[in-house]
């Protein structure tokens, strides 16, 4: 972790465009959707009219009466000025608290209510279809990105505010608060500082660097609430590559627009990945002159990987596997490249990153960790957040001495000391092996499955879930020899994919589907 406290600083939220313009002001940002604060910007801005924007809705925050130090919770319809915004709230010495468009009213208001009085941004909208009428009561002031809403200022009606100076605050004070995915329940509060923020920038840039030695167009499809985009942008914007920013993951539009545009790198969720395998065969080549692939934080299917890599036309192509957590940030690296058969060690999410990143693997029983018998995996970085807002005794339950922190994963190392991830916690099946193994198993050897997750029935058995391509019917003999050397399955039950539960970085919430399956009757 010496490397990634060395000369850290801080992250700077708030004048990351603005530092980036300095250093390319022409550097070109498309995005496949406008910007509700600023329609008029178009699809194709520059990063010196970007920063400008932050700086605009800065003043206009400011103007609103936001204080340095104060939260504002940023909760409003999908796009990519929600970053620009939480970048806004940073510039003027505020927090901001990015809550997902995929939460439910419900559950927004309750993590309104933890943060404590915060001003709220949202839209009309998500006020007048989706949140209740206490947000009202529990924030100190609703400002409004598109729309007009009783009790609400528009921040459209702030324009011209007088522009103010950016606010810096020391690097170990809050800098950027966000939810965890909310797998197991009501998502977590997670508290990012300028220091953790700064700590997690660190390896990703490092490990790029070897890779990315020229100018590359970055494509970038992640959640625009997780703190992984934020990283990922600040080593795209500083070095000054064009950046294009997806918020919809339709196959087709992305198809046209890759054809177009032909990026070197891909950053994205493993899910997306997933449903951009066909990709590979669209005659056009999007994925031709791809030299990076990067998923980010949860373990991707060794089919994806291999079908990829296969689509490009570059020399050395490299698919780079980050695990982590939003708790700790990348805490393990791993590279694949085309000489790597698809099956060959799914499992293995890497090695962590030398100097910055430990990883260590608890024994669950008293007996050594190994693929038999997994143990819990523990990860120490300067990357992870400092606690849990409003639920600290939480917080502290997830660390022990030393700063390890659990990641709720089970797992092994090998000799080597790679990292290999079998399954979580939660979702452990005992005698039944690895079910993420399972299921990349089941998804190299059937090509109609789009997407086939295993969960614990209510009588302990792996009941697995499929999804087909355009949810075609399973073929029944496919299926069976598919299966064969695997340990024992209930039937399957096939399910449209955009039905599954999913958070928003698109992973699929295996107990609320488990939940669903035995609530609906779909157990066999």
């Amino acid at each position: 972790m010496l490397l990634q406290r060395t000369g850290n600083h801080g992250f700077r939220l708030g004048t990351l465009f603005e530092r980036a313009a300095a250093r390319h002001p022409a550097n070109i940002l498309i995005l496949d959707h406008e910007l509700d604060i600023s329609p008029s910007t178009g699809l194709r801005t520059t990063v010196a009219e970007v920063a400008d924007i932050v700086d605009d809705f800065a003043s206009r925050l400011w103007a609103a009466r936001v204080r340095p130090g104060q939260k504002v919770v940023v909760h409003k319809s999908d796009g990519f000025d929600i970053i620009l915004l939480a970048c806004a709230v940073a510039r003027i010495g505020a927090v901001p608290v990015l809550l997902s468009p995929m939460l439910d009213g419900t559950t927004v208001a309750e993590l309104v209510r933890r943060v404590g009085r915060p001003f709220l941004v949202t839209d009309q909208e998500k006020l007048s279809k989706e949140l209740p009428d206490t947000v009202f009561e529990l924030t100190e002031r609703v400002l409004l990105t598109r729309g007009s809403h009783d009790g609400a200022t528009s921040l459209a009606s702030l324009a011209g505010a007088a522009r103010v100076a950016p606010v810096a605050l020391p690097p170990g004070r809050p800098a950027l608060i966000t939810h965890t995915s909310g797998t197991t329940g009501t998502p977590k509060l997670a508290v990012h500082t300028g220091h953790s923020l700064q700590a997690r920038y660190r390896p990703q840039a490092l490990a790029v660097a070897p890779i990315l030695v020229g100018r590359e167009t970055i494509a970038l499809h992640v959640s625009f609430v997780h703190s992984r985009l934020f990283t990922a942008l600040a080593i795209s914007l500083l070095r000054g590559f064009p950046i294009v920013v997806l918020a919809d993951s339709d196959v087709k539009r992305v198809g046209d627009l890759f054809a177009r545009l032909r990026p070197g790198v891909l950053e994205a969720h493993p899910n997306s990945f997933m449903e951009w395998e066909e990709l590979a065969d669209d005659p056009r080549g999007p994925l031709a002159n791809v030299k990076l692939f990067s998923s980010t934080f949860d373990a991707i299917h060794p089919r994806t990987v291999h079908r990829l890599l296969r689509a490009t036309k570059r020399r050395a192509p490299v698919f780079g596997q980050l695990y982590g957590q939003s708790e700790v940030g990348p805490a393990v690296v791993r590279a694949f490249t085309r000489r790597r058969a698809p099956e060959a060690d799914g499992r293995c999410v890497g090695m962590p990153f030398p100097g910055m990143t430990e990883v260590r693997v608890v024994s669950r029983d008293g007996r050594a960790p190994s693929e038999a018998n997994p143990g819990y995996i523990e990860v120490r970085s300067d990357g992870r957040i400092v606690t849990y807002l409003g639920e600290h005794d939480r917080y502290e339950q997830q660390v022990s001495d030393g700063g390890w922190w659990r990641m709720g994963d089970v797992g092994y190392r090998t000799k080597w000391g790679c990292v290999h991830l079998l399954d979580r916690e939660v979702d452990l099946i005992e005698g039944f092996g690895s079910t993420l193994a399972a299921e990349d198993t089941l998804l190299g050897r059937l090509a109609e499955l789009n997407e086939v997750v295993i969960v614990r029935g209510a009588d302990g058995t792996a009941v697995p879930v499929v999804c087909t391509k355009d949810d075609k019917p399973l073929d029944a003999a496919a299926w069976a020899a598919a299966t064969a050397g695997l340990p024992p399955m209930a039937a399957p039950v096939h399910q449209r994919l955009g039905d599954l539960p999913q958070t928003a970085t698109t992973k699929i919430k295996r107990l609320e589907l488990a939940r669903l399956l035995t609530a609906e009757g779909g157990r066999p």
